[in-house]
């Protein structure tokens, strides 16, 4: 309770005036995306294995590499490619006719090509739009995450794209964040970040002095470091 009295007199009183987004996971509905693109690229290689069975193994595989991946554990390339190699092995299932390039390289082409959102999100951003500047932070390839924003019809709504790619560190670093703050001239006190991820969004921005919404679209445990939401069009409320 106190946590939302807090931050209500701070929106009251204009200290907020620029907000930051995730983008997967928070905005742009990832998991739904990347199970279309896996249909897709199962159809044209001829893939026989069930999606749910795939996809059962490969989304939480998919987490911890990406967590490995933010951690400077593994690159790029061990990302795309191991996390394919772990969840085919798995599955116990051999691929014929096809290799693992072929396909982290279509998933990497099409993912993209997916613009769906979670629900209500275009409804939320044109509501916060009016009384905020509005940017994105991403963990996400440079040109994937701007084809996201550009197809997903995301693009209008925010001034800044900022993505680890470009930067060259990923959240929770606190230099991602300098560099957002930074380039949108917004001091700490005046950003908030919302996103999916408790270590890299949410600990990432409080430990710079910002503001946080934790949108737990992963349904992790309760936690007191920052209000935390499960649908986006709570914001409209709390940012009013």
């Amino acid at each position: 309770m106190k946590l939302l009295i807090t931050f209500v007199w701070m929106v009251k009183n204009e200290i907020i005036t620029d907000l930051f987004f995730d983008l997967d996971h928070t905005l742009w509905d990832f998991e739904k995306n990347s199970a279309l693109t896996f249909k897709k690229i199962f159809n044209e290689l001829k893939i026989e294995v069930p999606l749910s069975v795939f996809l059962k193994k490969y989304n939480p595989i998919n987490h911890a590499y990406w967590k490995l991946y933010r951690e400077d554990k593994i690159t790029q390339i061990e990302l795309r490619l191991k996390r394919l190699e772990e969840t085919f092995e798995a599955i116990n299932y051999e691929i014929a006719g096809c290799s693992i390039n072929e396909i982290s390289d279509k998933y990497i082409e099409y993912l993209s090509t997916f613009p769906h959102l979670f629900p209500e999100t275009i409804i939320v951003l044109v509501s916060l739009q009016k009384k905020y500047n509005m940017h994105i932070i991403s963990n996400g390839f440079e040109e994937v995450q701007h084809s996201k924003i550009e197809r997903s019809g995301l693009k209008p709504f925010f001034k800044h794209i900022i993505t680890a790619d470009k930067v060259g560190v990923k959240k929770p670093n606190p230099l991602i964040f300098e560099h957002a703050l930074k380039t949108t001239n917004t001091r700490p006190q005046n950003a908030l970040m919302i996103g999916d991820s408790l270590e890299a969004d949410i600990l990432g921005a409080i430990h710079l002095g910002m503001q946080a919404i934790h949108f737990n679209s992963h349904h992790e445990p309760f936690h007191e470091h920052c209000l935390i939401i499960n649908k986006l069009e709570e914001l409209k409320v709390l940012l009013s």
